[in-house]
């Protein structure tokens, strides 16, 4: 037996424009009413920052402890961790945005999302290359690593480029052996190249070459033998497979040995590397070598471009909060908002479209004189 229901010969206009308002109304309510999640490992990024702040923190005041001043101009934040302009040690060109944007403890939690997603575990032995020019990535990279209990064999470059760690008397080495010796980090570097062209430190004079050695003896570190490239390839690699094969290499800063000479260098994204991130080019680097061992590479250079994407402040005045943000908290649409406001999108349809209820509702005398009384519909 057919089914009999009743239908209006002709649906208002008015029914459309209440359903593509109700149907707009939905669509804003799921848009504006998402709801904020806790991004995986947040307890273990918010930690990390925590500590990078404390080291911060803790090199700042040694820095005016050994009276160096701080330049309110060039590190409005007051870091601490914003080198002068030229010094005897500067290797190299820089960028001062990168550097006062790099100040930021919160690059620890994007540290310990690269690592999280190369799977590492605890325990595991990691690659990692420091670099003068960018002590706060440097420290946030160390707060990540103790953070996630992985155990780094470090080489670093004691000089910087302008606005680094460019002081003579305060390089990287020696911000890294305070934090070492008051038990911040439980690691430091087991070697240190002189950093700058060619890895030797070829534009900057004798006394600045000399400043170097001096610090790399008053913190106790080796310096790498340096003759050739390769020759510096072959030995870090050396360093880093002496026990344990790496899990994954971090490399911090764009120095020729790491990263390789233009435009190979240019050709790397920063972030997390693949073996399919290698440019096509013969050109020698750690991070080539790494790649093609099928070794998880973390590169951390363009310091402005790895700050957008992840949404931290560029150049900020003041020390960005902890915890907050995007590193921390990803928004979701609430599904069960959507899955009503759709409900109610197709119950308008089915009012007006099917059911003579919808009529009968909207139905004015003069309504009735235009469209007739429902009609039989089987």
């Amino acid at each position: 037996m057919k089914k009999v229901y009743w239908r209006p010969q002709k649906t208002p206009a008015f029914a459309f424009v209440l359903i593509a308002l109700l149907s707009v109304a939905g669509v804003f309510s799921v848009e504006y009413f998402q709801t904020e999640k806790r991004r995986p490992y947040y307890q273990e990024r918010l930690e990390a920052a925590r500590l990078a702040m404390l080291a911060m923190e803790r090199v700042k005041s040694e820095r005016l402890t050994r009276g160096f001043g701080i330049d309110a101009k060039t590190d409005p934040a007051r870091s601490g961790l914003i080198g002068a302009f030229v010094t005897p040690v500067t290797s190299d060109t820089g960028n001062l945005e990168s550097k006062q944007t790099s100040a930021n403890p919160n690059f620890a939690a994007l540290v310990v999302d690269l690592l999280k997603r190369t799977r590492v575990r605890n325990g595991d032995p990691i690659a990692v290359s420091f670099s003068g020019s960018f002590p706060a990535l440097n420290i946030a990279v160390g707060a990540a690593l103790k953070v996630l209990d992985l155990k780094p064999v470090i080489i670093s470059s004691a000089s910087a480029s302008q606005w680094g760690a460019n002081n003579p008397e305060f390089l990287w080495i020696d911000m890294e052996s305070v934090l070492y010796k008051e038990g911040i980090f439980p690691f430091r570097s087991v070697a240190a190249s002189m950093g700058g062209r060619g890895d030797r430190g070829k534009e900057m004079t004798e006394k600045g070459r000399e400043y170097v050695i001096k610090a790399l003896k008053r913190n106790d570190v080796p310096m790498l033998p340096v003759p050739s490239i390769k020759t510096d390839i072959d030995e870090r690699m050396a360093i880093y497979f002496r026990g344990p094969p790496p899990k994954a290499y971090i490399n911090v800063g764009g120095g020729v040995v790491s990263a390789g000479i233009r435009p190979s260098k240019l050709s790397l994204e920063s972030g997390l590397l693949k073996e399919s991130s290698i440019a096509p080019t013969n050109v020698d680097s750690v991070i080539r070598r790494f790649l093609q061992a099928d070794i998880p590479v973390i590169h951390l250079e363009n310091v402005r471009q790895l700050a957008q994407q992840h949404g931290l402040p560029i150049a900020p005045a003041t020390t960005p909060k902890i915890g907050t943000g995007t590193l921390y908290f990803q928004r979701e649409y609430n599904l069960w908002l959507a899955a009503a406001a759709l409900a109610a999108i197709i119950a308008g349809l089915y009012l007006f479209s099917r059911s003579d209820w919808g009529f009968r509702i909207l139905q004015t005398t003069s309504h009735r004189e235009d469209s007739g009384p429902p009609e039989p519909m089987v």
